[in-house]
């Protein structure tokens, strides 16, 4: 069972190879967002993403018996570049099970940290990720549906409750559940009046499907601009603990979250992955909607862009 204690452990044990991000005010982009704008910038993590923490605290859970089998995982990108950091720091192995349809930047990010790269279609990466574990003896790293990886992400909630804690709410955006389980225990505990919603693509409607389904159901896999938010289906030890904490979950259409990216890049100066903006798509597209003296966290999840992603600003 997840626990909130798991977290500051969590904290603790990563902190040698994690950094505290920043969390900034952008006054400048209040206008078009309708509140009081704040930024927790994951994509400043060492890796350039929130995955990093999950991934380490997973790492440094096992035995050595384990980490000298080498680590195996699926990922869209951003996870993986968090085990193939990891791996390196402990002196073993990796390898990465990825989407043909990641982006260029971030395979290669993953390569140029030593892991091997495994391709395959998005629907066949776990299966391709265990079937390797299985051959190899490596240790699986979950990207999202383990305890020691929500554990990590949570960390994340740890330090907006230290750092801002007179917000009023916090946007995140989801796929497995990982961040936003990890996210939400952890400020439930220590700011429990904080709104915490969260924003997945319209596409791959996991999470909006499965709370009205009761229990954790599968989608369709289709494509979006949000390559970090591909997950099918909740993860089953993630989907309870966002339903017990998460107050909104909204769909987001591509054409938003890449105007969120938009506005993030040419009024607030930040660059940041499409994924990471679906928060502030899902208010440009008005599927949440907050008062302007209301302080509001936008979580900046990853800053892995390629210039063919930065290309199709010109089209919103």
């Amino acid at each position: 069972m997840f626990t909130v204690q798991m977290i500051p452990e969590a904290q603790r044990r990563i902190a040698p190879y994690v950094l505290e991000t920043p969390l900034l005010r952008l006054p400048a982009l209040d206008e078009a967002l309708g509140c009081r704008v704040y930024v927790k910038l994951e994509s400043m993590q060492t890796t350039g993403a929130f995955k990093l923490r999950g991934a380490m605290n997973r790492a440094l859970s096992l035995t050595p018996e384990e980490l000298s089998r080498g680590l195996v995982t699926a990922s869209s990108g951003n996870h993986g570049k968090g085990v193939a950091y990891a791996a390196r720091m402990l002196g073993t192995t990796a390898v990465i099970v990825m989407p043909w349809t990641a982006p260029a930047i971030k395979v290669e990010a993953v390569r140029a940290l030593g892991a091997e790269v495994v391709q395959c279609d998005v629907t066949e990466r776990f299966a391709r990720a265990e079937q390797i574990r299985a051959e190899r003896g490596a240790t699986l790293i979950p990207p999202y549906n383990d305890l020691f990886v929500m554990a990590g992400q949570g960390t994340i909630g740890l330090e907006i409750a230290r750092q801002q804690p007179d917000l009023d709410a916090v946007v995140i955006p989801v796929s497995g559940g990982g961040l936003l389980s990890g996210v939400s225990t952890a400020l439930r505990a220590e700011a429990p009046h904080m709104k915490i919603c969260g924003a997945e693509p319209a596409a791959l409607p996991r999470y909006t499907a499965s709370l009205a389904a009761g229990e954790p159901v599968s989608v369709e896999s289709k494509p979006t601009l949000a390559d970090a938010l591909v997950t099918q289906r909740p993860g089953d030890l993630c989907f309870p603990v966002v339903r017990q904490n998460a107050d909104r979950i909204v769909d987001v259409e591509d054409d938003f979250t890449l105007r969120g990216m938009k506005v993030l890049l040419t009024e607030g100066k930040l660059l940041a992955e499409p994924s990471s903006c679906i928060g502030m798509g899902a208010v440009l597209q008005g599927a949440l909607r907050f008062r302007p003296e209301e302080k509001v966290c936008f979580l900046i999840s990853g800053g892995s862009v390629g210039l063919e992603q930065l290309r199709l600003l010109d089209t919103v």
